[in-house]
């Protein structure tokens, strides 16, 4: 049951915006630029993540690469429906752009200059260099704080939605598309038979032979170097599949690979050793390699996970990563606007929300905005469909598994649609935000 706070009525309409990243800069622009004063809360100079070094707004931390511009590639569908939508984060990326084939990769110190001071030029926001201590869920907030959120601030998020509704750091196995599976080396069953409905788990089995050139690949492959920040606490409960296999030959076959209890079809016997694949969604579109959280590089992991003869021409929609992180159970704290349930004054942008990558933080961001703009201005929300890929990222994270939540990037597995053609899904798409754009524009 929805809980009811009490809003803060205020003749200026005032709207807390804490966190300057990709998120917050653009949250704090789309509201803006509707009329709201803007109270963004950035607690840099002052304090510093272990992660960031720029004063400036929008710090791209990792790569300067924005992914694929090209409309058949869902990163860039996304980016092209923010364009539409008068993007400040992807029009300043488009602005500094440097040559990188059809990729968007940005001069990173230029890209957040010119974001920080737009931001700074616009007379209804006001910064304040001070680091937020405690959510106040009686006024129009969005939480844009980043991955590395400061502990007080995510300790009061963590007293409002439980325990059990915050996650400290990034442990996450890959997850790839079911119609990339090779169908001809899985089976579909539970172990020992056992669950509600037969085919809950893809199963993935390996010859002897087989799982020895996978179990060399594994233990040799390169992994990431960790950061000063990001050390063996992290993998205390979440042990790598890498590091796991390094502690004997046998390791994963009496632990995640276990063929116990399973019985392949084709020969009516126990294979040597199975990989269980398990549903990431309701949509039976991706699935996840059960207990292969890995520290292994992007590219490893796709060469080692692909020995595995069921997963030979897999398409990875998501690799696995290993870091200290802070996001939310999405599924069971948000709805589709990135919303509280508990508390509708406060929405969550960024990948605190559960989104993973620059573009999706971006999106989510003016997502966030758009919708508190109609909520104060008591607007019905603005719904955008999952044929677009704004509206299936946010779809995903309110739907996923609560059991099983892994922060997701766009793909289009996500993304619905009864067309093949990916160019054509991008035509419908667009098609679909031009129309909410008239619509915005024309006061409906």
């Amino acid at each position: 049951m929805q809980q009811v706070v009490k809003m803060e009525k205020a003749m200026n309409k005032v709207v807390v915006v804490i966190g300057a990243g990709l998120a917050g800069a653009e949250a704090s622009y789309q509201l803006a630029k509707r009329g709201f004063e803007v109270h963004l809360y950035e607690q840099k100079p002052k304090k510093y993540s272990p992660a960031h070094t720029d004063e400036n707004f929008a710090e791209l931390v990792c790569s300067n690469s924005l992914k694929s511009n090209s409309l058949t590639n869902a990163c860039g569908l996304l980016k092209e429906e923010l364009r539409h939508l008068d993007s400040l984060v992807i029009s300043s990326a488009d602005k500094t752009k440097v040559p990188s084939g059809e990729a968007l990769s940005v001069d990173r110190k230029m890209f957040s200059k010119i974001i920080t001071e737009k931001i700074k030029s616009m007379p209804n926001i006001k910064v304040f260099n001070e680091c937020v201590e405690k959510i106040d869920v009686t006024k129009p907030t969005i939480i844009a704080t980043g991955p590395l959120t400061d502990g007080k601030l995510l300790a009061s998020l963590t007293n409002l939605l439980g325990n059990d509704s915050c996650y400290f750091f990034d442990a996450v196995a890959p997850i790839v598309t079911r119609e990339s599976l090779d169908e001809n080396h899985y089976f579909v069953a539970n172990r020992y038979e056992k669950g509600e409905t037969s085919g809950d788990y893809i199963n993935c089995p390996l010859s002897q032979d087989e799982y020895d050139e996978f179990f060399k690949a594994l233990i040799t492959a390169k992994t990431v170097e960790l950061k000063d920040f990001e050390n063996s606490k992290v993998f205390e409960s979440c042990m790598p599949i890498e590091i796991n296999a390094k502690r004997g030959y046998q390791t994963l076959t009496y632990g995640i690979l276990k063929p116990k209890g399973l019985v392949d079809p084709r020969t009516d016997k126990t294979p040597f050793a199975v990989l269980q694949l398990r549903k990431e969604s309701n949509f039976g579109n991706l699935y996840n390699l059960v207990g292969c959280q890995t520290n292994m590089l992007f590219g490893e992991q796709k060469r080692v996970f692909s020995l595995i003869p069921a997963l030979k021409n897999a398409e990875f929609v998501r690799y696995g990563v290993m870091h200290r992180n802070s996001y939310i159970n999405a599924p069971k704290n948000l709805n589709r606007y990135y919303q509280l349930k508990k508390y509708p004054n406060v929405f969550v942008a960024g990948q605190l929300s559960g989104v993973e990558g620059y573009v999706e933080s971006i999106s989510s961001g003016l997502y966030c905005a758009i919708n508190m703009a109609n909520m104060l201005n008591e607007k019905p929300f603005a719904t955008f469909s999952s044929a677009t890929a704004i509206g299936s990222l946010a779809n995903y994270l309110s739907t996923a598994s609560e059991q099983n939540f892994q922060p997701m990037n766009s793909n289009w597995a996500i993304i619905k649609g009864d067309l093949k053609d990916k160019a054509e899904r991008s035509k419908r798409a667009l098609e679909e935000i031009d129309s909410f754009i008239k619509g915005e524009r024309n006061g409906i």
